[in-house]
């Protein structure tokens, strides 16, 4: 049902916002974002990378406060995906006792512990 939405929400041109509980075991996101025990992720393709959603969780890597970041949320912290634009879309009931598959179930730490890989430089400095 999730996909069917995120499809819907992408082919009318709106923007998909993912609210998550995230109480719920092993989510991934910055918490310095969480307000109230929940997040709103804009998850619109222009704004994140390697997004994925299957039936166990939605992951993707995004940029907060210009820091990127790996974002993974269980289904069952879904609490609704709806469109920016106008509200339209739908709420779920979120399980915060559901135990999470994760594919890497060794990483269930939030997402600023981990630090992205430096990456060196193509530019030189000319004065």
């Amino acid at each position: 049902m999730l996909k069917a939405i995120h499809q819907w929400i992408l082919d009318n041109d709106w923007t998909p916002y993912l609210l998550v509980n995230t109480q719920v075991k092993s989510v991934q996101v910055p918490s310095e974002h969480i307000r109230d025990n929940r997040i709103v992720l804009n998850i619109a393709p222009q704004s994140i990378r390697g997004f994925q959603m299957d039936n166990d969780a939605v992951s993707f890597e995004a940029r907060f406060s210009g820091r990127a970041q790996v974002v993974w949320v269980p289904i069952a912290a879904v609490e609704a995906l709806y469109a920016k634009e106008n509200g339209e879309g739908m709420s779920f009931e979120v399980d915060l006792h559901a135990e999470p598959v994760r594919p890497d179930s060794s990483s269930a730490s939030r997402a600023e512990d981990k630090e992205p890989a430096a990456k060196v430089s193509h530019l030189k400095v000319i004065k």
